[in-house]
């Protein structure tokens, strides 16, 4: 029983931290959405400097379940959930450079007059967050409901990139002179939607700790 007590005790912690950086991929992603739609350079360095902390998170969890995984000799479950928490530190290290590039290439929109008022591209960031909140669920309470909403909250951003993509499209043959801005825009919905791409793969390997069996969406099975 004290074997066991110990345990999970490094598992609720291993828990604690994975949800940390969750936390923090959340607030640069958050405030990508708040510097795109404001033009803030300044926020947008923020970011920047933020996705330093999230690699160094990265290094700490991965240590540290590692460890783990060596010293308990992990069987079932805790095993899943073991290696659930590695994939899930790539794909979140992933998501946090796609908040870095949207941050970067704000600095370069902010240079000039926009393009037009953005809506829709903050719209997915938000998305995004939301997202972010139902992978926090999804571990933290064993939620496989909440993993599987996110298949559902991919869709939309799917389907807001392109929207999207053919606005900008329609911007750049009516007026050349917007290709080299609508291009930069079209990076920033390109981050966004490979962003939520890197939260789907969270959720596959959350259903995968939870049930024992890779659930994908259904476009995905071949």
């Amino acid at each position: 029983m004290a074997m066991r007590e110990t345990l999970d005790r490094e598992l609720n912690h291993l828990t604690e931290q994975t949800i940390r950086m969750i936390s923090l991929v959340r607030e640069m992603v958050d405030k990508s959405a708040k510097a795109l739609a404001e033009q803030d350079p300044r926020l947008a360095q923020e970011i920047i400097a933020q996705d330093a902390e999230v690699d160094a998170l990265e290094l700490e969890i991965e240590a540290q379940t590692i460890t783990l995984m060596a010293r308990q000799g992990l069987v079932a479950s805790d095993l899943r959930f073991a290696f659930t928490i590695i994939k899930a530190l790539t794909d979140l290290e992933r998501a946090a450079d796609y908040a870095a590039h949207v941050a970067e290439d704000v600095i370069v929109l902010a240079k000039e007059p926009p393009l037009k008022n953005y809506i829709t591209l903050p719209d997915m960031g938000r998305r995004l967050t939301l997202m972010l909140d139902l992978v926090s669920k999804a571990i933290a309470e064993r939620d496989i409901e909440a993993a599987k909403e996110i298949f559902r909250r991919d869709d939309e951003i799917d389907g807001l990139y392109e929207e999207v993509s053919r606005e900008l499209l329609t911007y750049m043959m009516e007026d050349p002179r917007t290709i080299t801005k609508a291009l930069t825009l079209g990076r920033v919905a390109r981050s966004y939607e490979r962003l939520g791409d890197h939260l789907e793969n969270i959720s596959e390997r959350i259903i995968y700790w939870l049930t024992g069996k890779m659930e994908k969406k259904p476009e995905d099975v071949f």
